[in-house]
């Protein structure tokens, strides 16, 4: 992030604001719905401006900038189409460790102004770190269709039960979980549809009911992650991920994706590479019925789809086993994604009409796959965890009668930024990727349908 997001409480601060024309009008606007008392300073002011600012609180002054005038402010905007007196303000400002916004030059900024969202107290921000506030614009515009007006109503009456809330329910988790449930069933469509007092009713019963008999039942979460790509998550995943107390993720999930859980969640890494297990499969699958039977809602993280080489239906078994309640979201695999980012099709009516997926992860310095049924013609392999492998698998394929010939595409990191997509022949490729000097996770695609690629790629990437 190259900004902190806050929100700034200025309750009847002042607030100096260097220009008087639109934009700064504008400003004055926007900074007046947060309690700014405000100092204009400007050689011209507009009668807006002055009318606006007429009561007695605020402050214009009809003349040039002053480094005084920073004086006993909170914080500084700048909105004049003067660049030159922008950057001074914004010098003379920093230098007083002032917070201070020049309008449309971030970098004369130390902060910006977010698109907003006010369902007051209820505010939702959006900022693109000053890059492209037009995308900003869209995007709150977006929001402003999701988010009823009503919203507002609601903050506050879940507001004033919080204190009440807090000190019936001691434990944080189970007082979280409360919360969810209000928000999410009839009380919260109580409030929104304006029956306050029916809502408050209600809730303290609840309330009431919930010391009596606290619950204490746990819950896991399987979730695929799919192969990188935040994009590619779907709805039920993210709902998820914004409800779990734990999260148990793999050496797959990025940092993007593991930024989308819920921030106060606790997030322990359990991920698996080549000869390096951060923490045994067993032991996994024990910390998720442990932690469940604390009664919390555990999401288990993982790359691609959970129930292809993810290990999950063992996770699940001891889960079943143990009477944990669970659900299990399926991922975009990567076999799917990364072809598809890739402009190669698995199946193609003129190329290939099955395709096998294995896993090409060797174990004393063997592949142990059924080589026989592996280089069946108008089919596409597709290997998982297989560039350790790769000269021995393709070594392997050709001894067994696959044409040396054959197209064969390695795909690294796809579906993210960094994709990378190597192809070559059974032949060549391994000669190829050693050159490249390639790093995991990476796919591999042996199959007449890698042919298609040149012609195919719709997404801009590293090819070779």
């Amino acid at each position: 992030m190259e900004y902190l997001p806050i929100f700034y409480k200025l309750d009847s601060r002042r607030v100096l604001l260097v220009g008087g024309g639109k934009i700064a009008l504008r400003k004055a606007r926007f900074m007046l719905r947060a309690g700014a008392r405000l100092r204009v300073v400007g050689t011209e002011v507009s009668a807006q401006m002055k009318k606006l600012l007429a009561h007695a609180e605020h402050e214009i002054y009809e003349r040039p900038y002053r480094e005084e005038d920073l004086q006993d402010v909170a914080i500084v905007v700048a909105a004049t189409d003067d660049a030159e007196l922008n950057k001074q303000v914004s010098t003379a400002a920093k230098q007083r460790n002032l917070p201070v916004n020049v309008v449309d030059q971030p970098e004369l900024c130390n902060f910006i102004f977010p698109s907003i969202v006010d369902r007051s107290p209820l505010l939702v921000a959006v900022s693109s770190s000053g890059k492209s506030p037009v995308l900003a614009r869209l995007l709150r515009a977006r929001l402003e269709t999701f988010i009823p007006s009503a919203y507002g109503t609601l903050t506050e009456f879940l507001g004033a039960f919080r204190q009440q809330v807090k000190t019936g329910i001691s434990s944080f988790t189970q007082r979280m979980r409360f919360w969810e449930e209000v928000v999410n069933g009839p009380i919260a469509e109580l409030v929104l549809s304006g029956k306050g007092e029916q809502a408050k009713s209600l809730l303290e019963d609840k309330l009431k009911n919930h010391n009596q008999n606290p619950s204490v039942s746990g819950e896991v979460y399987l979730v695929g992650a799919g192969p990188g790509d935040p994009d590619l998550l779907t709805f039920r995943a993210l709902r998820l991920m914004q409800q779990a107390d734990v999260v148990l993720y793999d050496r797959l999930v990025s940092e993007q994706i593991l930024n989308m859980t819920r921030q106060d969640a606790e997030k322990i890494h359990v991920g698996k590479q080549r000869q390096l297990h951060t923490m045994p499969q067993q032991d996994i699958s024990a910390l998720l019925v442990r932690l469940a039977q604390e009664g919390k809602r555990v999401l288990r993280l993982k790359g691609g789809d959970p129930f292809i080489f993810g290990r999950g239906g063992e996770e699940i078994e001891m889960l079943a086993e143990a009477r944990i309640p669970f659900q299990v979201v399926p991922g975009i695999t990567a076999a799917s994604g990364c072809s598809c980012y890739a402009g190669i099709p698995l199946t193609h009516r003129d190329y290939a009409q099955s395709v096998v997926f294995v896993t090409g992860h060797m174990k004393n310095d063997k592949c142990d796959l059924d080589w026989e049924h592996l280089v069946q013609e108008n089919q596409t392999l597709v290997v998982y965890m297989g560039l350790i492998g790769l000269p021995l698998l393709c070594n392997e394929l050709i001894q067994h009668g696959r044409d040396k010939n054959t197209p064969v595409a390695l795909i690294q990191q796809g579906t993210t930024p960094e994709q990378k997509v190597l192809t070559g022949t059974l032949e060549s490729l391994p000669g190829i990727v050693e050159a490249a000097d390639v790093k995991a996770p990476t796919l591999i695609i042996v199959g007449d349908v890698v042919s298609l690629h040149n012609k195919l790629a719709w997404r801009e990437a590293k090819t070779v």
